[in-house]
């Protein structure tokens, strides 16, 4: 909520998405996996309405208020079974050059 609320956070934005600390927050691969893979879109995402936005955000029609609505989506393994949460499926660096090496041309067209 203070994510979504701060000045910086709140000034026409519309999506505050929270991860866990082993998610690079820069890479929207990441990000968007963990919204895929830890999230359950009815018990994961808080909506607020009538937030303050800004009278040149397109979305607000000329002349109406500058309000729009804030999705906060948590998108982070779920704390009560945390302990029991699937672990990430992830190659070891030296497969992942393996296959490149192998695949490479066909694979980064």
């Amino acid at each position: 909520m203070v994510a979504t609320v701060c000045h910086a956070g709140a000034y026409q934005g519309r999506y505050v998405v929270v991860v866990d600390e082993d998610i690079e927050l820069t890479g929207a691969d990441e990000v968007l996996w963990a919204m895929t893979t830890r999230s359950n879109p009815v018990d994961s995402i808080e909506i607020i309405r009538r937030f303050w936005s800004s009278p040149v955000d397109p979305i607000i029609k000329k002349g109406d208020p500058a309000f729009c609505s804030r999705a906060i989506i948590d998108a982070c393994r779920p704390y009560e079974w945390m302990d029991e949460f699937a672990p990430v499926n992830a190659f070891p660096a030296g497969d992942i050059e393996a296959v490149e090496k192998k695949w490479g041309k066909l694979l980064y067209k």
